[in-house]
Order: structure tokens, then C-alpha cells, then sequence
């Protein structure tokens, strides 16, 4: 009986085999559809259970910055939303299914729009790389992923917990599931070219990291613990800024040149 499991999983895995946009390996065993469906009941838990942020100002701004860079996304047929939450934690994220959520806390370590642009390039590069369900996957063949997954409905579960944290939420959920150091990396490298074709200065995403760690007394912010450095991270971002840079200057010259202003 063993036999024949073992030979069905294997089957399994290997029609789930996808490619990143960096061509790494992928695990899929979700398809886009469950996956964003997922996105979409946990951005709505967050909604009921967080505070809004309902200055107008702070509204506009942080939806400026993310429309310039969404407005490069394929689209799925679905309007990405964005939501501010009142919250002094420098958090953010992006989920599948077009949801992303940005802590008023972010606004005071990303001091221009370039340098939120930074932040919500990486968090929207995980949406694109599909690590949520790539993460989904490798839970699910341990056995803790399908138990998550069956709890989307219902009250605040510790299961429930987890698939939130898998999808990317993190800390606004109580739980704290990181990305790996090679989806964080990964992440980075995608939003940077995110960010710079929509027309920002990808030079700013050391300045943001740089300030990152300041804040956090020279280790990673919370929702970015137990990954790369901010050195490594830096020195990483520099390596790709000449291909990042030319990215920006051709947006420039093709006329996207986003003017959002902060509050």
C-alpha cells in the first residue's frame, strides 16, 4: 500500500513542478484560483479586526504610489485595493487575489515615495513569484498545509492563524510565518525592476533598508526577521541597480514619473 502512495505523491509533485519569474523551482499544488481566494477571505479577517486609517491625505498618497506599480501587473480581470491601517508597526503586504495593506508605522521609515515604492514592489514581487502558494505547498506536503487551508472559514483558529501567516500577512495576525531567505531575495530583486519601471528611483531602496535597519537597531524589521541582512540585502540591491537604473530611466523617458506626495 506504501508503494503505491509514495508512487501517486511523486506523480504529484511533479505535475506541481512551476517556474519562478527567475526561473528558480516551484512547488505549486494550489492552483492562482484557490490561492487568491484564500487572499481574498484574509484580507477580509484583517479588514473587520484592524483599524483604518482615514485620513485622506495618507489614503491618497500610499494608493499613488501603489497604482503606479500595480498598473505594470498582468492583469487578472480584478482591481488591486489598498488599505492603510493605523498601526505604528513598519509593516506591509500584499496578498494574491490583488490586496495590499500598508501600516501608517511604514510611513515613518519610508520617507519618499521611492522609498515606499521599495516596499510595495517587494511586497507585490511575492504575488507575482507566487511564494504565498509555493508556501502553501511545502506546508501541505509536511502536513500542516491542508489543515490551514480547510480553516479559511470560521472563527480566528490557530489554523486559520497559520494560513494567514503563510499567505504573507504576518504580524497582523498574531503570527509570524517569514519568508524564506530565497523568496525575500527573490522578492527583492523583482521589486526593485518593479519599482524602477514604474517610474522610481530604485537608487532609494538602499536608503529604505539602510533605515530599516536603523529602526531596528541594525537587524531586520519584524515581518523580515530571520532573513537576509540589511548588508547582504544592500550589497545585493547595488549589484542589480545598473540594470535597475536603466529600467527607471526608460520609464522617465517614456513618461512615467509619479508625483506622489507624502503627507
Amino acid at each position: 500500500m506504501l508503494k503505491p502512495l509514495c508512487l501517486l505523491l511523486s506523480v504529484m509533485i511533479v505535475a506541481a513542478c512551476a517556474t519562478s519569474p527567475l526561473g528558480r523551482s516551484q512547488l505549486q499544488l494550489f492552483s492562482d484560483t484557490e490561492v487568491a481566494q484564500m487572499g481574498l477571505a484574509a484580507y477580509d479577517e484583517i479588514r473587520k479586526k484592524e483599524p483604518v486609517e482615514s485620513d485622506p491625505r495618507v489614503n491618497a498618497y500610499v494608493r499613488c504610489v501603489a497604482r503606479a506599480i500595480t498598473a505594470l501587473v498582468p492583469s487578472t480581470g480584478q482591481a488591486w485595493e489598498v488599505t492603510v491601517f493605523r498601526d505604528e508597526s513598519a509593516n506591509a503586504f500584499a496578498l494574491p487575489g490583488g490586496k495590499i495593506g500598508v501600516n501608517t508605522g511604514l510611513l515613518k521609515v519610508a520617507t519618499n515615495q521611492h522609498q515606499l515604492a521599495t516596499v510595495v514592489g517587494h511586497e507585490v514581487a511575492h504575488v507575482l513569484a507566487r511564494h504565498s502558494g509555493e508556501r502553501l505547498s511545502n506546508q501541505t506536503l509536511v502536513g500542516t498545509g491542508l489543515q490551514a487551508v480547510q480553516a479559511i472559514g470560521g472563527s480566528m483558529t490557530p489554523a486559520k492563524q497559520q494560513l494567514m501567516g503563510l499567505l504573507g500577512v504576518g504580524a497582523q495576525v498574531g503570527v509570524l510565518l517569514p519568508f524564506s531567505r530565497t523568496q525575500e531575495s527573490e522578492a527583492d530583486l523583482l521589486g526593485l525592476d518593479l519599482m524602477a519601471r514604474a517610474g522610481f528611483d530604485p537608487r532609494q531602496s538602499v536608503a529604505l533598508w539602510q533605515n530599516m535597519a536603523r529602526t531596528n537597531g541594525g537587524g531586520p524589521p519584524e515581518f523580515l526577521s530571520t532573513h537576509p541582512s540589511p548588508g547582504g540585502r544592500i550589497e545585493a540591491l547595488q549589484n542589480r541597480l545598473p540594470q535597475a537604473v536603466s529600467l527607471y530611466e526608460q520609464a522617465r523617458a517614456q513618461g512615467r514619473q509619479p508625483g506622489c506626495r507624502a503627507p
